[in-house]
């Protein structure tokens, strides 16, 4: 059902992360659903969190844990939450930590966890316990493809990137997975996602380029327009590349960073296109807008109007959706006959109206289409925003009607 989205790369290794995955029923059995992510003494690593006030209690203890210890060991189960469980989430996050600690001879506090799943079920730390073996004995740098696979919830794919570059004449690898189908807007980044390279970042810049461009990619998508509990997107920096550290001065951040940039919007594009039933991936760019918010309040409306994406799904040029929803959006004394809309390169509106030379067959044309784009120029200023959506389909519906059993 995914849009567009193939198979996963040939993931490059980062020097200094091994990864491991084990089968430990947590919901079903016989599937990957337990995630390690090992990294070598040294390793920095920042991260970007839900804003759910009733964030998961994995989120609270990573939170924790980052402000207290170097971190050694990612640990991420599937098939369940462990959110809305009050204190004992807490305390059973706590004790899988520990239980990690006790086997591989680090603190508690050196593990980071993180969940996703169903909401409001206690977290099996038994199984957890049980599963941690089998995950440390297959620690490799190699088992990206695998790691991905065992983050998945509804996912019908498993999603990853991988980059090489040269700084400084230096190779630098990044590669990175994330896991998201429904449950998506994520107000920080996506449900969970964890991106990785080999070259030395100073630590105040790592937060700062994690931050910055899950703004720019994962909080720029939606699919229904919740937010999870247990949104986190992580960076690592295992500092093991001959490359030089990377500081905010560095005349190699801006190479470095746009290759970050890309596998960014790779990973975040991905859950678009796996999104919930998804049968269309749709880009919503407002153009000349006054300011950002209103820029994102237009794109957000389209993007979140169940009518606009039926239509979508239907492949139904129904323009007047899209210009409703535009109306709707809340900017403040609108010039109707200074916005543009356009459907691909069809002309929708002009001069408060429809364009003179729109017609049904090339609007049908566009919207036969599996990826879409949708423009709107606001004419007000001079602030662009792109958002990322899926359409909505009988699927979604059925997905998550069934989703518990």
């Amino acid at each position: 059902m995914a849009v567009g989205l193939g198979p996963l790369p040939d993931f490059y290794p980062v020097a200094g992360l091994r990864l491991g995955v084990a089968r430990a029923g947590i919901k079903k059995p016989g599937r990957r659903d337990l995630v390690l992510m090992a990294l070598d003494e040294g390793a920095r690593v920042a991260g970007i969190f839900t804003r759910n006030q009733f964030c998961a209690a994995p989120v609270l203890v990573t939170r924790d844990h980052l402000g207290q210890a170097a971190p050694r060991y990612l640990m991420i189960n599937t098939g369940n939450a462990n959110a809305g469980n009050g204190e004992q989430g807490r305390t059973d996050a706590e004790a899988c930590c520990a239980a990690l600690a006790e086997l591989s001879g680090v603190t508690a506090q050196q593990v980071l966890p993180f969940s996703t799943g169903v909401i409001g079920e206690p977290l099996p730390v038994e199984k957890i316990r049980n599963g941690l073996p089998e995950a440390l004995d297959t620690l490799s740098e190699t088992r990206w493809a695998e790691a991905a696979e065992g983050i998945m919830t509804t996912d019908t794919l498993p999603k990853g990137a991988t980059r090489r570059l040269e700084v400084d004449g230096q190779p630098v690898h990044i590669s990175g997975i994330s896991k998201g189908a429904g449950m998506i807007r994520p107000n920080m980044a996506t449900m969970l996602g964890f991106i990785a390279t080999d070259i030395a970042i100073e630590p105040s810049l790592l937060q700062t380029l994690v931050s910055d461009l899950g703004e720019q990619s994962f909080n720029r998508i939606t699919i229904d327009g919740d937010t999870s509990t247990n949104d986190c997107c992580m960076l690592v920096a295992t500092g093991k590349s001959d490359a030089p550290e990377l500081t905010a001065d560095s005349p190699h951040l801006p190479v470095f960073r746009e290759a970050l940039r890309e596998l960014f919007m790779t990973l975040a594009h991905a859950i678009v296109r796996d999104g919930e039933g998804a049968t269309k991936f749709i880009t919503i760019r407002v153009e000349t807008a006054g300011n950002q918010q209103e820029a994102l309040d237009v794109a957000y409306t389209l993007a979140h109007s169940p009518l606009v994406k039926t239509a979508l799904f239907a492949s139904d040029p129904n323009w007047g959706r899209i210009l409703a929803a535009v109306g709707r959006a809340g900017v403040p004394d609108l010039n109707l006959t200074d916005i543009e809309i356009d459907l691909g390169d069809v002309a929708l509106v002009r001069n408060g109206g429809r364009a003179a030379d729109y017609t049904e067959a090339r609007g049908q044309a566009v919207m036969d289409q599996s990826d879409i784009s949708i423009r709107i120029a606001l004419g007000r200023g001079d602030v662009n925003e792109t958002v990322w959506t899926c359409d909505l389909s009988h699927d979604y519906v059925t997905i998550n009607a069934e989703y518990r059993t």
